[in-house]
């Protein structure tokens, strides 16, 4: 049960950095999971930094997860569904998520939690270049492709939640579906 409520904020530290950004506090990760008030030092006793960077590991790991499920497809549908994550996080939330990752980086001055958050970007971008190569890619275009479709995606994403609206993304995802092909019909 004491694990359960462990996980159960580390989820809810998951959603709400991706609502609310670093302003999310204690009282709303206990409020969104149930967890009883005083457990949050018990099972985080680095306080809130130490949640926030055990947030982003599950964070990183969750995505990888669903990229993995991509291997074996051919680049364009690679891109294609690591930009639909993206687009249905979107779509799925009223515009009111974005990526929790993101949310840390771009809020937060703590060292170790900018390390584990670019730890997880170039997680997400090593492994898309290596299932972009395997889509038929060579190592060079697959580099590039891997970082541009992670940093675009992320920053329409930011855009889109300002805007409340997918005109800008759709715009970036088919700039991206575009390079893509580009580079697969050039391999």
């Amino acid at each position: 049960m004491a694990r359960q409520s462990r996980e159960r904020m580390i989820e809810g530290a998951v959603k709400l950095l991706a609502m609310r950004g670093l302003h999310a506090s204690f009282t709303e990760i206990i409020e969104a999971t149930g967890a009883p008030r005083g457990s949050i030092y018990h099972h985080f006793p680095g306080g809130k930094d130490q949640l926030i960077a055990e947030a982003i590991d599950l964070a990183g790991t969750q995505a990888i997860g669903i990229i993995n499920a991509l291997e074996g497809q051919p680049a364009e549908i690679v891109a294609g569904q690591f930009i639909g994550i993206w687009r249905a996080l979107l779509t799925n939330t009223n515009y009111q998520a974005g990526c929790s990752v993101l949310a840390v980086t771009v809020a937060s001055d703590s060292q170790d939690l900018l390390h584990r958050s670019a730890a997880v970007f170039r997680q997400w971008c090593d492994r898309l270049s290596e299932l972009l190569v395997l889509g038929g890619l060579n190592k060079e275009d697959a580099r590039g492709l891997a970082a541009l479709l992670v940093a675009s995606c992320e920053g329409a994403v930011a855009i889109s939640r300002g805007q409340k609206s997918m005109e800008v993304f759709e715009l970036v995802a088919e700039q991206l579906i575009m390079q893509v092909k580009s580079a697969s019909a050039h391999s």
